[in-house]
Parts: C-alpha cells; structure tokens; sequence
C-alpha cells in the first residue's frame, strides 16, 4: 500500500508539472498528506504541531487550564460507573496512577457504598509495560458463567484491536484461548467454549468499509480456519456481526447482515445449521431481549398485521413459536409525539427502561410485561436534564440511572426493581454554577423550520459576551443538555456563553429529524447551524467577532462548511477529529460506510451536490475566513487525520490563519489517557479565548 501511495505521489507531482505546463492547475495538491504514515506526512505534522504548540503554550492559561482538566480527571470523587453483570458491577477506571487503566469489579451490595472495595483483574499499565505494547482498552466482555471473558486491546487507540481470552479465577490470559490478530473484528462470546465472530480472513474477507463480512461459528480447540461460517456479506455491505442477548438463562444470538450504516437483516438459527430472517423492517434497530420478546425502535413506518405502527415507536417481537413459516406477533410499548423521541433503550432480566425526550429534556420510562400486556410507568428522576441508562442487569433486577443538565453533576441512581430509583452517587460540583442561567431559545431556518438551542451564561449578562456554539448534526445523534467541567469553569465562570445547537441530522426529534438531513438535503443541517449563528447576533448574546464554533468527527464537517459558507457569522473556528474532503471521503478511512448518510460521490449527480458544500472543495484563497484550529490524531483510523491534514495545508497556502494539532494516540477521540485529554482540551479553550477575547 505504501508503494502505491509513493507511486501516487510521483503521478500528482508529474500531472502537476504538465498542467502547469498548460496553465491549468491540479484539483488535489496535498493528496501526498493522505499517506498516514509516510516521513514526508509526519514531517510535516512534526512541524506543524511545533508551531502551534509553540504558539498556545506560551499563553499562559494553557497551564491554568491543563491543570485544572488534569486534575478533574485524575480525581478520585469521579462517578465510577460500571456495568451489571449477576452479582458484580464492572469498571474500567483511569487516574494519575494508572494512566492506561484498571479492569476491576466489585460486588452490587458494595457498589451502593460511598467506597467500595475492588477487585482488580487486569493492570493495563503493567501489562502494556511487560509486553512493551502502546495499549489502549476497549472494552470486555464475559461468559454467563463468569469464568471467561473476551478482552480487547488497540495498539494507541484505533479501531482495530486485538482479542485476547482472559480467565477471570486466575486474572491472566489463557495462552492457548481464543485469540485474533489486529483488526477490526466483531466477537460475541456464547459461553466459555463458543464465540461468533467477524475478522480479517485474509484478501475478501473485509467490506468497502474495512469491517468484517464474513461471521463465524468458534469452538474451543478448533482451528480458525476450521470455524464454521454462518453468514456471508456482500462486499458491498457495511459490515456483518452477531449480537448475543441474555434474558436470565436464556440466550438468543442473532446474526446481522448491514447492506447501509441504517440498515440491518437479523437472521436466527432455526433447525440444522440454517438461518432464518427476522421479519422486520431493514432500517429497523435492534435494541434488547425481554420476556423472550426482541426490543427494537423503528426508523420508518411499519404496517404489520393490519396494524400501522408509527416510526420512532418502541416495540416487542415475540419470539414465542415464531420461525420461518411463522411470522411473530408485534406489541407497541411507546410511540413518541412530534416533540419527542427515544434517545436509549436498554433491557434488563425484568424490566425494558427508555431513555425519552420531549423538546430535548429527559425522562426514564420502564416497561413491564405481565398477563399478556406492556405496562408503561415513568420512573421519579430529576426534571429539566438529560437521563441515561447506565446499564442494567440480564441477571437480576437491578438498573442503574443518570441524570444531570448543564449546571447540576451528574447524579447516579439505583433501582432495585421497584421502579424507585434511590441516588448513591454523586459528582461534586467542579465550578461554581449559582451565578449561571440556562435559556432554551429557537431560530429560524432557511426554509422556515424552527432550530431549538440553549444558551449558559452569567444570569447578570448585558450585552454581547465571548460565544461557543456546539453542534453536531448527523446519524441521528442528538446534543442534549450535559455538565462540563471544562466549559463551567475555563469559559462560563470567566464570563463566555455556552451555545448547543439541535439542528437537523441529529435525533432530538426521532427518526424524521434525521432523515431531514440526509443525503441531498445535507445543506439543511449547515443551514440550521447558520441560523443559530445569526440568531445569537441578532438576541445580541455575542457579536461575529466573539463567536466561535466548535465540532468533532461529522461536527467537524459541520463546523468547516459552515466556516467556509458563512465567514462574517464567525470569530474563530475548533475542528477536531473532521471529515472535510467529502469528494473522497469513501477513499479514507471508514467513509465508505457512510454513504447512507451523505451520498456516494462515485454518482456524478451526488457528486456534484457534494462538491456544492465540501469544505475542501470551496475555501477560496480571496475570501475572508475566521482563524481556525485543526485538532486530530495519527491513530484515528476511523476518520483518520487526512481530511484534517489536507484543509489546513490547503488553508496555510492561501493565506489564512491556521493552527493544526495531530496526536500520535488516541484514534478517533483524540486521546488515550488524561494528560493527552488534558492537553487536547486545554489548546482548545485558550485557542478560544485568545481569538474571542474572553478575559479582554
């Protein structure tokens, strides 16, 4: 691969001589840039990072702040929250001493103490120092038995990992276990002899995207290359996987075929060794098992059985006598209102709990199956928030819940079962809040529709103040209200304002928020997030020059069209971890699964929408734009750093004013432990502030 992008290099360079012989120019002078790994690329990063960190670290907030994140994360009152499983819950805990982390658990009973006595079962700085291997974690998990788990370790934090078999009794790694190779595999234990799983089998094995196609049935002593296949993807395809639920003792693997990122067929194992499909909507989303029902939430309307059930809406499958010449039987347990959506949906051994919204503030629903019926009952947690579901137990009837808004820490409760959740735990307060106000207000769009957003800032504000307008726009994830150390006490208590936009793209609204978005209606999310921008000028909250935008991954597209569509609304932009080339975005990375979300440009019409707001493809050497910061990282192979490199060099020979970061850790969140988090985090803010004027 490396020779080919060499030989790449020496075409762009020749075509470049030749067209300038012509006096034509080349479309793409920093192709060279999408080597990740090449000297000539990390030559450049070298030089880049040396002047921007020369530049912010000199400001000497840059040590206030990093001390302050450093300090938040590293601090032992943290919320440790874990994951039930039977009698234990799980946790993964990271501080100044273990910077790689701790794998621990601890019992159910002593979770509920304010410092509970646990059990470590893997060091992750000692194993990366014995093994001399740049270890990042990414999670476990573990037999119904408890005795054996399925553990995987990135090398700096990308995608790709390797899997490795661990025996919980002696806390070591069985020599002789289940294992695989670095890559970007999918593995679901069964129990402690069988594992499905996905991988790189070699040329063929993988999709377009880089994800496995191919899933395998694995027996303890067998050969990979003996391991039965159940299911072959097209190459085409996403990805295929299978997905293991628990409900008590009873197990139900499905096997999953992707065609499109929002889309899925689940087949089951039926006689023999043939599988039979879940007669379900492919855009439909698996979400859990219950009193033997399938969980899943709809992404489009669905008539089954003579009944039209809306999309968004929560629903049961039973899979009580269902097979292939059976169709199984549909209950509805929620359907949310034009203002409302499901945000979580998390099944325990007794109880189904939904995350629900209604104009971006949160709810808990639990839903109960008994004498043939879903009951629905709304659980007593705080209003005026955001709800999350923690995790509950396949096991027993235990639930863990979240709650927390914008000036209140997050709180976590406990229920036990009888939909009382009772608070355990609590964040300390990490900045002083009481002079703060939270204000929900909307703007305008292009085309009429009307954008919620809050804004924090000081209750006293008069007059225009230093902004940070947050979005992100896309996969159907919703922005929703969430309490921040960094911004509370290195932006809002020093005098800035808070802005978190819910434009289209994203799911505060369900499914059709979405969808609104997508493909050639990809503008309206950009448009949306302008109009916040104006809105904020014209309520007089912050003047273009005090307005900054910030965004990460498709935010960090967001946050580069909109710079490169509307300059005069802005004052300073921080891009991280972005896509930006949208013309070959299916070429980098993990971009060609995400073709359901922005379109392929290998269709010329597609192509040409694309071209009309591809950052890369439209900033202008004569226009004006704000200064901006590129933060991304070498390890991110999900996004990678190229699209990050490309603009800011593209950027840097205008003419503008550019800084570019580029970790070496940390893949696509760019960073692996605190001190790169700290680092990422403080650059940011005092980028901000030294562009916007706070503190002026």
């Amino acid at each position: 691969m490396r020779r080919f992008v060499v030989l790449l290099i020496g075409l762009v360079a020749a075509t470049a001589a030749l067209a300038a012989d012509r006096g034509k120019t080349v479309e793409d002078p920093y192709i060279w840039l999408e080597d990740i790994h090449g000297a000539k690329p990390l030559a450049w990063v070298a030089e880049q990072n040396r002047k921007s960190l020369g530049v912010l670290k000199a400001d000497p907030r840059y040590r206030t702040n990093y001390d302050f994140i450093l300090k938040v994360l590293d601090a032992a009152d943290r919320i440790p929250y874990g994951n039930l499983d039977h009698q234990y819950v799980f946790n993964f805990w990271q501080d100044a001493e273990h910077p790689k982390g701790l794998w621990r658990r601890t019992t159910v009973a002593d979770y509920a103490n304010a410092n509970p006595h646990w059990e470590i079962l893997l060091d992750l700085d000692k194993l990366a120092a014995d093994e001399k291997e740049n270890w990042v974690w990414k999670g476990a998990q573990c037999s119904p038995t408890l005795t054996r788990c399925l553990v995987n370790l990135s090398r700096g934090g990308g995608d790709a990992v390797v899997v490795r078999e661990f025996d919980l009794t002696s806390k070591a790694f069985i020599k002789d276990g289940f294992t695989l190779a670095e890559a970007k595999s999918d593995v679901a234990i069964l129990d402690d002899n069988t594992v499905y799983f996905g991988t790189d089998f070699g040329p063929g094995s993988l999709t377009t995207s880089g994800y496995p196609r191919i899933v395998k049935l694995w027996h303890r002593g067998e050969k990979i290359a003996d391991a039965r296949t159940l299911l072959e993807a097209k190459e085409s395809d996403v990805a295929a996987a299978a997905t293991i639920f628990r409900d008590g003792n009873r197990s139900v693997v499905l096997i999953a075929r992707a065609p499109s990122f929002f889309e899925e067929e689940y087949f089951l194992e039926g006689a023999g060794d043939a599988l039979w499909k879940l007669p379900v909507p492919l855009s439909a989303q698996l979400q859990g098992l219950s009193r033997g029902q399938l969980l899943l939430t709809l992404r489009e309307d669905w008539t089954t059985n003579g009944t039209k059930i809306a999309k968004g809406s929560l629903i049961a499958v039973s899979l009580k006598d269902a097979g292939p010449d059976k169709p199984p039987q549909v209950s509805i347990l929620y359907t949310p209102g034009p203002r409302s959506s499901i945000d979580q949906v998390s099944a325990g051994r007794d109880a189904v709990y939904a995350s629900i919204y209604d104009n971006v503030v949160g709810s808990v629903h639990a839903f109960r199956f008994a004498d043939g019926k879903w009951a629905d009952s709304k659980l007593d947690l705080p209003p005026g928030g955001s709800t999350h579901i923690i995790s509950t137990n396949d096991y027993g009837p235990e639930a863990y819940f979240s709650f927390e808004s914008f000036l209140k820490p997050p709180t976590l409760y406990a229920d036990n079962g009888n939909d009382k959740p009772a608070e355990i735990k609590a964040l300390p307060a990490r900045f002083d809040a009481s002079g703060l106000v939270t204000e929900q207000f909307e703007a305008k769009s292009k085309d009429g529709t009307k954008i919620p957003y809050f804004v924090v800032r000081a209750k006293d504000t008069k007059g225009p103040r230093p902004a940070i307008l947050y979005g992100y726009g896309g996969f159907e994830i919703s922005e929703i209200p969430s309490y921040s150390a960094n911004m509370g006490m290195l932006w809002l208590t020093r005098g800035g304002t808070y802005v978190l936009a819910n434009i289209r793209g994203g799911g505060e609204f369900g499914p059709g928020w979405h969808e609104a978005a997508l493909k050639y209606h990809r503008q309206r999310a950009y448009d949306d997030f302008a109009a916040v921008a104006a809105d904020i000028v014209k309520r007089k909250i912050a003047a273009p020059a005090q307005l900054g935008i910030m965004g990460g991954s498709n935010g960090g597209l967001l946050v580069s069209t909109v710079m490169t569509q509307h300059p005069e609304l802005l004052g300073a932009v921080v891009c991280q971890v972005p896509l930006i080339d949208m013309i070959r975005y299916t070429k980098i990375g993990a971009g060609a699964s995400w073709i359901a979300e922005y379109g392929d440009p290998a269709d010329p019409k597609m192509a040409a929408y694309i071209r009309s707001y591809s950052p890369y493809q439209n900033v202008r050497a004569k226009k004006n734009y704000p200064p901006v910061l590129f933060v991304t990282a070498t390890s991110d192979d999900r996004v990678t750093p190229v699209h990050a490199r490309k603009m800011a060099a593209r950027m840097e020979a205008q003419g503008h004013s550019v800084l570019f970061y580029e970790n070496t850790d940390g893949g696509h969140a760019a960073a692996a432990n605190h001190k790169q988090a700290a680092e990422m985090w403080a650059l940011s803010f005092v980028y901000l502030a030294r562009e916007l004027g706070l503190g002026e």
